[in-house]
């Protein structure tokens, strides 16, 4: 993507504030300025949506109270992240910067003329680039040396709060399904998609509304020994099925509050779900649930919060797990849809807390319990958000069939013949966990990794005492 191409640098120094209009009659001085930033950041929060694709980005903001951020074309042609060393390129000669609602509206002349250059202490935040393809931010802290290809630099982890300062953003932004790179880990797996004008698609008739990613997937499971029975090909088990999603990033940053950290800020996954699948047959009995892999998906999704490129990363596995005590055989269909919501927020009181909540209804579309015992199969995706390259949130979202009988039971749906009785039950299970690294924000360090708490809902579908 040609967005994932252009680079954008914070410069924390060295830059002058914007100067006031003149002939507005409005009061100038320092204070006057620091007080016209507090409410332009008050009153006009700064706008989260996608970056654009052809635009180069960049942004500066100088230490001095009341500056506005600022865009440049400065770029990191390279970085190496064992070295944390990086070669920023400078602009041709003329300033791009957009002039903020205080400043004149064409650039000085020695302003438009002077190539801008690297200096200690500039906060560097940058889209994809060569050696950062998860972004970077970075605060410069060596000037090295003149390269054929721009100014080389020594830097170290930089957090946000260094670059939004006292502004304040509020945003929720799709994630293009055309931007995932997909790997398919199972023979059987189809993936399908649709964007406006482009249309991709896997399976023969899979309908996939506009924003969202569809994956087909087929597996057999492992044949079972139930007791000293042999196994037969009876026994053998098949899941079929498909997740579609349409995911989206939630960004929220509040401003400085006390002691240099964030008044208030936020980081997470939401977005749309549906998946349909089937399970027939009799799993293999394990101790442990057999959790299989189908599709891994990787993007680094660009936010343009105001003049900030902000990059998010985002990963999704996609799994089939299934348990059981490898007695019962089952022929189950289960439809679900819903959404869901996974992801932490900061308050100077109580610190990171986390987030999670699913609404999630299901149909069963065929039921089928044949002899005693118990199964249970998840369709689910494990996602993690992060930001420049460190993982914030991981989410795991499990949509599940479970499966229970007791004595001898035979049949189909309602007409069954049972000495006995059995159950078949949807649920949703949310768990996740908060990572350290989401005090990139500049919030205070965690002492260990938060989990998100279990988020668990299980309804009836079908059984012997089901009206």
């Amino acid at each position: 993507m040609p967005a994932l191409a252009t680079t954008a640098l914070l410069l924390a120094a060295g830059c002058s504030s914007p100067p006031s209009r003149p002939g507005s009659g409005a009061t100038t001085g320092p204070r006057a300025e620091a007080a016209a930033a507090t409410a332009t950041a008050t009153e006009r929060p700064l706008a989260v949506a996608a970056a654009p694709e052809d635009t180069a980005t960049a942004t500066a903001r100088p230490g001095a109270t009341g500056a506005q951020a600022q865009r440049t074309k400065l770029s990191v042609s390279s970085y190496d992240s064992s070295t944390r060393r990086a070669v920023i390129s400078p602009d041709g000669g003329a300033d791009t910067r957009s002039p903020s609602p205080s400043a004149s509206p064409s650039p000085s002349p020695s302003a438009s003329q002077s190539p801008r250059r690297t200096a200690v202490g500039d906060v560097i935040a940058s889209a994809p680039a060569p050696g950062a393809p998860h972004g970077l931010l970075a605060e410069v802290t060596k000037v090295i040396g003149e390269t054929a290809e721009g100014t080389e630099v020594q830097t170290e982890p930089a957090q946000l709060n260094a670059l939004l300062g006292d502004d304040t953003a509020k945003g929720s932004v799709p994630v293009a399904p055309a931007a995932f790179a997909v790997d398919e880990l199972l023979p059987d797996v189809d993936v399908s998609w649709s964007k406006t004008g482009d249309v991709h698609v896997g399976p023969e008739g899979a309908t996939v509304p506009l924003g969202s990613l569809r994956l087909d997937v087929r597996a057999d499971l492992p044949t079972t020994r139930a007791g000293t029975a042999p196994a037969s090909t009876s026994a053998a088990a098949s899941v079929s099925g498909f997740v579609q999603i349409a995911p989206r990033v939630d960004f929220r940053y509040g401003g400085e509050g006390a002691a240099a950290a964030p008044a208030s800020a936020y980081l997470g996954v939401s977005g749309d779900w549906s998946s349909g699948w089937a399970l027939t047959g009799r799993a293999d009995a394990s101790a442990t649930p057999a959790r299989i892999p189908f599709a891994t998906l990787h993007a680094d999704p660009v936010l343009q919060v105001g003049p900030v490129p902000v990059v998010v990363n985002l990963d999704l596995t996609c799994y089939l797990q299934v348990s059981g005590d490898g007695r019962i055989t089952v022929d189950v269909e289960q439809q679900v849809k819903g959404d869901f919501t996974a992801g932490g927020t900061f308050g100077p009181s109580q610190g990171w807390t986390p987030v999670s909540s699913s609404d999630m209804t299901s149909t069963p579309v065929r039921t089928s319990v044949t002899t005693a015992g118990s199964v249970k199969a998840a369709l689910g995706a494990e996602a993690s958000v992060g930001l420049y390259g460190t993982v914030g949130v991981v989410a795991d979202l499990a949509p599940y069939v479970r499966g229970e009988a007791t004595g001898t039971i035979t049949g189909t749906d309602d007409r069954f013949e049972a000495d006995g009785s059995w159950a078949v039950y949807g649920g949703v299970d949310l768990t996740g966990t908060l990572r350290l690294q989401l005090t990139i924000f500049g919030t205070p360090v965690f002492r260990r990794d938060i989990p998100l708490g279990a988020l668990h809902r299980e309804w009836p579908l079908a059984g012997s005492d089901t009206p």
